[in-house]
């Protein structure tokens, strides 16, 4: 057993199990997931590991705050497994990391959107994230303490101000990104409400099964800001993996989404703001990306699917000056 290993399961035995084994989990790009199988009071359990990366990216919160979220999210009847066991030094020193609920499914993009047994679950998919989507913008800063506060100056104002920090952390220089940011801050949105967003909200982190919806997942970009940042993130043209004609994850319609959400008591969504922020959207990964790719150049990160991710900024920034030529989703 490994040194890792050992600390997994000291942590495992710390909280009154016993440890079986544990497996590392690939496809999550920011955080160190694992799988760990144990036994709880006598019966088989299977939890998931979520551990603080060497280097995560801008925007990115703590494993201690993200436990946090996911227990504010599930209080306000999110489909999202529940969080236990927070550690601190389990896998480095100075590193926070949590133990979630195991839930099933399919998670990798594509498979969900093109896996023939999935089917019926993309029919459902609109409706039940939209769902989710709306118990979660019911949490507001005045209803739950969390260890972030709401921006000071407005969601849009706030999200602008990210957008020029992380330009100004990379090297070289991003004029597209730069003129879009320009077209942004002359059209600010109306609705400036703020209320809990998943920050990252997309096809790729939720789990399907052949029934439907299982989970929401990967909570580490969650903060306080306008509920169109989810809105609008699951239709960045990345995250539809190929299927443009879908705009809602590759997978619906924007009125079937929309609706949904509304029906499930959130409040009606403008088209132009909406517009607004998919803009942002597409810039905000255009720079992530880029940011992705400097986390393998630097050393500190080896994967190489960080390299690959890095070269999506050019589809990102075409995407948003795009959608400023049309002017409307």
């Amino acid at each position: 057993m490994d040194a890792r290993t050992e600390a997994i399961a000291a942590a495992v035995a710390a909280n009154g199990a016993t440890f079986v084994s544990s497996k590392r989990l690939h496809g999550g790009a920011c955080q160190e997931n694992f799988r760990v199988d144990l036994t709880l009071d006598g019966k088989p359990l299977t939890l998931a590991l979520r551990s603080d990366a060497v280097k995560g990216l801008p925007g990115s919160i703590k494993r201690r705050d993200e436990f946090e979220v996911v227990q504010a999210a599930v209080a306000a009847g999110v489909k999202t497994p529940r969080a236990r066991w927070l550690t601190r030094d389990l896998l480095r020193p100075g590193a926070d990391a949590y133990f979630l609920d195991w839930a099933p499914g399919e998670a990798i993009g594509r498979r969900v959107l093109r896996n023939p047994e999935l089917a019926q679950a993309r029919q459902q998919l609109p409706s039940t994230l939209a769902q989710s989507l709306a118990a979660l913008h019911r949490v507001t800063p005045g209803a739950v303490k969390l260890p972030f506060e709401p921006p000071a100056q407005g969601p849009a104002t706030h999200a602008l101000e990210d957008l020029r920090q992380m330009l100004a952390r990379l090297p070289g220089t991003f004029p597209a990104v730069e003129f879009a940011i320009a077209w942004l801050a002359k059209r600010l949105p109306r609705d400036q409400r703020t209320v809990l967003v998943h920050g990252d909200f997309r096809t790729g982190n939720f789990l399907v099964t052949p029934e439907g919806l299982a989970a929401i997942l990967d909570w580490e970009f969650s903060h306080f800001g306008s509920p169109y940042e989810d809105l609008s993130w699951i239709s960045v043209r990345d995250w539809r993996f190929g299927r443009l004609d879908l705009p809602i994850g590759g997978f619906g319609q924007r009125a079937a989404f929309y609706a949904a959400y509304e029906a499930a008591g959130g409040k009606p969504v403008d088209l132009e703001d909406l517009l607004w922020w998919e803009i942002v959207g597409n810039l905000r990964w255009a720079v992530g990306s880029v940011y992705q790719g400097e986390r393998y150049l630097s050393g500190e990160e080896t994967d190489l699917e960080l390299v690959a991710i890095a070269r999506r900024n050019v589809e990102m920034e075409f995407e948003a000056l795009r959608l400023i030529r049309r002017g409307a989703l």
